[in-house]
């Protein structure tokens, strides 16, 4: 079978495959479960929060969601930015390639709406996906957020 990821919305005939999606149980600790991303994308506007499954043929493989244009430092907007808000790649599906489709998926998305850069933070640690996120470009910034790493990957 072909690699051939593609990217669905979540609907009603899909949302418990989405919130049925699980990392690895050492991962837990470095991403909320999809659940929890759902109804933060719901109590946000929708221009906000992006939300999407990781499709690949009939097979569920994992979600991510966006963040769009956000006021980074909840100030009135001197800092807004875009970027990978969540991303869970099932236990069953990782090294495969489809986190690597969900940054590329992202960073066309935000290049389409004329983003320069694409943010994204995570958790520090053995079991945490600094690694995976350097090997694709991004660069730590200095900056922490919610006591996470804050990378950016530039997309000029």
């Amino acid at each position: 079978m072909a690699f051939a990821p593609r990217l669905e919305e979540v609907t009603p005939g899909n949302f418990e495959t989405a919130t049925g999606i699980r990392v690895r149980p050492e991962q837990e600790f470095a991403v909320s479960p999809v659940m929890q991303s759902l109804a933060e994308a719901y109590v946000h506007p929708p221009d906000v929060a992006w939300p999407r499954l990781i499709v690949d043929g009939d097979r569920t493989a994992g979600f991510l969601m966006a963040f769009l244009d956000i006021d980074w430092r909840a100030d009135g907007g001197t800092v807004r930015r875009s970027g990978l808000w969540r991303l869970n790649i099932a236990a069953d599906a990782q090294g495969r390639g489809y986190g690597r489709f969900a940054v590329d998926s992202v960073a066309a998305e935000l290049r389409r709406r004329g983003t320069k850069e694409l943010y994204v933070t995570w958790h520090e640690g053995p079991h945490g996906p600094s690694e995976f996120y350097l090997r694709l470009g991004f660069r730590r910034t200095g900056e922490q957020s919610g006591g996470e790493t804050v990378g950016v990957l530039d997309l000029a």
